[in-house]
């Protein structure tokens, strides 16, 4: 007599799920897997949105995995389905179809929806969001030299806006602060940042505080976003990338844990047993990520759990790296100085490259790259390991190649 497997449901079908899927995969899981997606696609890469709005890439290229892959590794995949509920008691889950799925072990990768601002007008024809296939959808409709507004300075609203200028659309971004990006850049490299992007004909409007939507004349279709002093953009298009919120709403029902995001431990598990959830709705050690690299990390510890190995999620350090219509961005750790650290900067105005180095008590705390980015990952871990930094303190502003030369001039001279 063959013995059931543990049934095993993942309710979510993006970026995490996948990559959870391919670490469980390649371990001797033993579990029957049912994965259920509320988009009628499989899984793709929403980083790459921007990207295949401006052309670049095709809408295929941004498939992760395709229904064959899921087919060979004898997972059950229900796309276009919602869950409805999950019932933690009996340990089962209803479908908006009707149909129920019992489970062993549930993961809840559910991902987060945009922020989406109450304007008077939000609901005009034309005013949208930049989050899957489906917005994408709308913006390609977008016709060249047509005048759009983007709603928000910061990641989201940055890659919007690099993907519609790609698509040749007549950009203007709306911040309410005043700098791009303030959670990441610095004054200086927030400025560059701007006078870059300007050139590239994107324009850019600072404490601009958004009012309302105006609809063309006798229509539902919006033709302008209204600031609070008075001035009216021409928009054919808005879309708000104003931040994202973790989806808790199925978990919060059920009655788990739920702050900001889905309270979990080290090991991704919830307040209730059997019930897992990691990417951007889950909420460890207080801090939601909205990225990819810390989903990725959080699934590999889940994966070695549910297959009996130790493992244990820690957090992750983040680093935002961006290229915006060709204009790359870098930052880890501190972009302020203190009365602690000590900056070291480097700038040419007219190549449009920015360096700063933060620095306290000979280590590495924080840096700030605009236009050259290359040795970004090279400063996030020397960032991350604590390393002393003595030997190479002159050439470290220089990167990663003259820094470590010099350094090693500096020992074998020792």
């Amino acid at each position: 007599m063959v013995e059931d497997k543990p049934k095993l449901v993942v309710v979510g079908n993006g970026m995490a799920s996948v990559r959870f899927l391919e670490e469980l995969m390649a371990r001797a899981h033993g579990y029957d897997i049912t994965v259920v997606g509320q988009e009628p696609e499989p899984a793709y890469n929403r980083v790459l949105l921007s990207s295949c709005l401006a052309g670049d890439i095709e809408k295929e290229d941004m498939q992760l995995r395709g229904r064959e892959w899921y087919h060979a590794q004898k997972i059950d995949l229900k796309t276009g389905e919602t869950v409805t509920s999950f019932d933690p008691e009996i340990r089962t889950l209803t479908l908006a179809s009707g149909a129920s799925l019992p489970y062993d072990q549930l993961v809840i990768a559910t991902g987060s929806r945009p922020i989406c601002l109450p304007l008077p007008g939000a609901e005009l024809e034309g005013v949208v969001t930049f989050r899957d296939l489906k917005d994408l959808a709308v913006l390609h409709t977008v016709k060249a030299g047509a005048p759009v507004v983007v709603i928000g300075g910061g990641l989201l609203g940055l890659e919007a806006a690099a993907g519609l200028a790609g698509h040749g659309a007549d950009v203007t971004v709306v911040h309410l602060m005043d700098k791009l990006m303030e959670r990441q850049l610095d004054a200086p490299a927030a400025k560059l940042l701007k006078t870059s992007l300007e050139e590239k004909n994107i324009n850019v409007e600072l404490l601009a505080q958004s009012d309302y939507l105006r609809a063309a004349p006798g229509t539902d279709k919006v033709e302008a976003l209204v600031l609070k002093d008075g001035r009216a953009l021409p928009a054919a298009l808005v879309i708000m990338a104003v931040g994202i919120q973790p989806n808790c709403d199925l978990a919060k029902a059920a009655g788990l844990t739920v702050d900001r995001g889905i309270e979990v431990n080290d090991q991704m598990q919830t307040s209730m047993p059997g019930i897992y959830a990691v990417g951007e709705c889950a909420q460890h050690r207080g801090t939601c990520y909205g990225l990819v690299e810390p989903a990725y990390q959080q699934v590999k510890v889940l994966a070695a759990h549910l297959t009996n190995k130790a493992a244990s999620y820690g957090g992750t350090y983040l680093a935002t790296n961006l290229k915006v219509n060709s204009v790359s961005v870098f930052s880890a750790g501190q972009f302020e100085e203190t009365a602690q650290t000590e900056a070291v900067s480097y700038t040419d105005p007219k190549a449009g490259t920015y360096r700063k180095l933060l620095i306290e008590r000979e280590a590495l705390v924080g840096a700030v790259l605009i236009g050259d980015t290359q040795d970004g990952i090279w400063y996030r871990n020397l960032i991350q390991s604590g390393e002393k930094i003595s030997s190479m303190r002159t050439d470290l502003i220089f990167g990663e190649t003259l820094a470590n030369l010099k350094g090693d001039r500096g020992e074998q001279n020792a």
